[in-house]
Formats: structure tokens, sequence, C-alpha cells
């Protein structure tokens, strides 16, 4: 804001203190959110990073078991086992908030209970090392949809962090250094209107007396005048 465009006045000076402790409390308030943002961001990337090892090498797992299934069954018989799936998992996604960024939550509900479910085949002309496969994969599935859940979490709260950072510096940069430096140049402004109205009252004041001291020797003179006639 150009200094040409500012009413140095007391109301605008209280308006814009009244901007500037605003601002002050904002940037502390948008600061902690920020610093308690990269925190938990940062466990969750730790985590994300841990878990990653351990899908990629559950699935690692899992594929050599299909590679050695498939070389000791045919291929007709390997997809016939696999056609008909007698497990099912439904997901559930919820939120949570987490210093207001909405991160998901996923919850799985098998379609039945029984663990012995995700064979989904007899056992009587299938090899042992296609049912580790399945069971390789039934066993990382739960670290999969925990990796997929803190994977969004990670750019949801990336993401307002680096709103939260802008929203820091604009105030840290622009509001607040503007605000100080309007409330300087209006309380200069306003100083040296007092200094001048100060001045101004003097002037007037000595004015008034000199000329009450010329009426008062006007008087004088005047009685002296009429002293010496009489």
């Amino acid at each position: 804001m150009a200094s040409s465009q500012i009413i140095p006045t007391r109301m605008e000076l209280a308006k814009t203190k009244k901007k500037l402790t605003m601002a002050l409390r904002g940037h502390k308030l948008l600061k902690d959110k920020r610093d308690e943002l990269m925190r938990q961001f940062f466990d969750l990337v730790r985590e994300n990073m841990e878990l990653r090892l351990k899908v990629e090498e559950g699935i690692r797992d899992a594929n050599r078991n299909f590679v050695v299934a498939k070389a000791g069954m045919d291929q007709q018989t390997l997809s016939t086992a696999l056609m008909t799936p007698k497990q099912a998992v439904d997901l559930d996604i919820g939120y949570k908030n987490v210093m207001s960024v909405n991160i998901p939550v996923y919850t799985t509900k098998t379609k039945t209970a029984d663990a012995n479910d995700i064979y989904s085949y007899g056992f009587a002309f299938t090899s042992g090392d296609l049912d580790g496969a399945v069971k390789s994969l039934a066993d990382i599935l739960p670290d999969m949809l925990r990796l997929a859940e803190i994977e969004k979490s990670c750019q949801l709260m990336a993401s307002e962090i680096e709103k939260t950072r802008r929203r820091v510096n604009a105030l840290e940069h622009v509001t607040i250094p503007e605000c100080q430096r309007i409330i300087k140049y209006i309380t200069m402004k306003l100083d040296e209107n007092e200094r001048s109205t100060q001045i101004r009252l003097m002037k007037v004041k000595a004015m008034m007396l000199e000329d009450a001291h010329h009426y008062k020797e006007k008087n004088e003179a005047k009685f002296a005048e009429m002293a010496q006639e009489g």
C-alpha cells in the first residue's frame, strides 16, 4: 500500500494495530500447524519406507512361488484353480482429521472368517508352491492396503504443508512488515501533526500575550494622560 493512499488518523492506526495483532497470532498458529504437520508427515514417511520394503519382499516371494507352481503344473490346471475365487474382501474408506487434513482410513472385512477360504481350489491336483503363493499374497494384503493409505495420507499432508508454508511466508514477509510500516508511517505523521499543533498553539498564545501586553500599555498611557489633564 502506497503511503499516499494511507489516511494518517488515529482510527486507521488502531485498525492497523488490530490487523497486526491478528496477523502475528495467525502466523504463530500456522507455524505451529506447519511444524506439527511436518512431524507427522515424517513419521508417515518412515513407516511408508518400512512397509514398502516389506510389501515388495512379499510380492517377490509370491511371484517366485507362482513361477515355481507354474513350472510344476500345466497352464489349464493353474487357470482352472484360480478361476473362481472363494474369498472376497470388502474395503471401507473412512477419514480422520489430522490438523485440518482429512486423511483416509481403510477398513477391510472378508466375506468369510475361515482362513482356508483363500484357497479357491482343491489340493488334489495342485502343488504346494501354489498354496504358498496364494498364502503370500493373502498375508501381504493388509500391508498393501496400509501402504496405500499411508501414501495417500502423505500426498494430502504434503499438499497441506505447502499451502501452510505459503501462508506463513505471506504473513511473515508481506502482511506483518506492511502493517509495521503503516503503523510507523501513521505514528510519524500523527507526531508531526501534534508538534505542528503545539507550535501553532504556542504562537497563538504568544500573540495573545503580546496583544494583552500592548493593550495594557495603551491603557496605562491613557490613564496617565487623563491624570495629567485632571
